[in-house]
C-alpha cells in the first residue's frame, strides 16, 4: 500500500467534526483535527498535511484568514484547501476562491460528493493515492501492481521500503525528517524508534542498487533524507 494521505480537518462544530473524522478515517485517510484557526496554523507548522478541510466561520481566526496566511507562505502554498461554508452567495464563493481556496463546498453537503472532491485535489499532490505510475530517473513505481522497476529490471522491496520509496517519489528533492517519515510510512498512532527509519533506508538503498546504478537517496546531515 502507498502511504496514507493526511488530512487536517478544521471545524469548530463538534458534531460535524466527529462525522467528517469518521468518514475520512473510513476512507483510509490519516486525520488530525482542530476546532479553531489558531490551533490549525500551529498544527500545520508542526507537520504539514496533504490536504486541509477548512470551515469558514470559526472563533479567533476565521477560515478565510487561515487560508490567506497559508497561501502567502511558500512552504504551505501548495497544500490544497477545501473551504466548507454555509455561505451560499456567489460573492462569498468568489471571495473564498480568490483568497486561495482550491475548492468551495456549501453546507449542508453530501459526504460522498465531498470525498470525491477531496480525492480529486489529492490526485494533484499525492499521485500514489490514485493508483498511478510514479517515475523518477530510471526508477518506476506502480502503486496498483505494487512493483518497482529500475530500468528494465524488477526490484524486490518489502512493504515498508515500498511505502518509503512512494513517499520520496511523490516529492522528489524534498528533504523528509525521520519523524516525518515515521508519520507517513508507519502512522502517527504507532510508536517506532527513529533509528528504525535508518535501518529501512539502508534496506531500500540496497534494493535500489541491486543491479548497479548510483544510490538515488541523499542523506542530509541533521535534517533527514531525500530522493535526488
Amino acid at each position: 500500500m502507498a502511504p496514507r494521505p493526511s488530512v487536517l480537518l478544521v471545524e469548530d462544530e463538534p458534531a460535524q467534526r466527529a462525522v467528517l473524522s469518521y468518514n475520512l478515517e473510513a476512507e483510509g485517510f490519516e486525520v488530525r483535527t482542530a476546532d479553531n484557526g489558531e490551533d490549525a496554523l500551529a498544527l500545520i507548522t508542526e507537520e504539514a498535511p496533504d490536504l486541509i478541510l477548512l470551515d469558514w466561520m470559526m472563533p479567533h481566526v476565521s477560515g478565510i484568514e487561515v487560508c490567506r496566511r497559508l497561501k502567502a507562505r511558500p512552504e504551505t502554498r501548495g497544500i490544497p484547501i477545501i473551504m466548507l461554508s454555509a455561505r451560499s452567495e456567489e460573492v462569498d464563493k468568489v471571495r473564498g476562491l480568490e483568497t486561495g481556496a482550491d475548492d468551495y463546498v456549501i453546507k449542508p453537503y453530501s459526504v460522498v460528493e465531498l470525498m470525491a472532491r477531496l480525492r480529486a485535489q489529492l490526485r494533484r499532490v499525492r499521485p500514489a493515492t490514485a493508483g498511478l505510475l510514479l517515475e523518477w530517473g530510471d526508477i518506476r513505481l506502480d502503486t496498483e501492481t505494487h512493483r518497482v522497476y529500475r530500468g528494465d529490471k524488477v526490484l524486490k522491496l518489502g512493504p515498508t521500503e515500498f511505502r518509503l520509496l512512494a513517499t520520496f517519489m511523490e516529492k522528489p528533492g524534498r528533504v523528509f525528517s525521520r519523524e516525518s517519515l515515521l508519520d507517513r510510512v508507519w502512522g502517527r498512532d504507532i510508536y517506532v524508534d527513529t533509528r528504525t527509519v535508518d535501518v529501512h533506508i539502508g534496506r531500500l538503498r540496497k534494493s535500489l542498487c541491486t543491479f548497479g546504478g548510483e544510490d538515488p537517496l541523499r542523506t542530509v546531515r541533521g535534517a533527514g533524507y531525500a530522493l535526488g
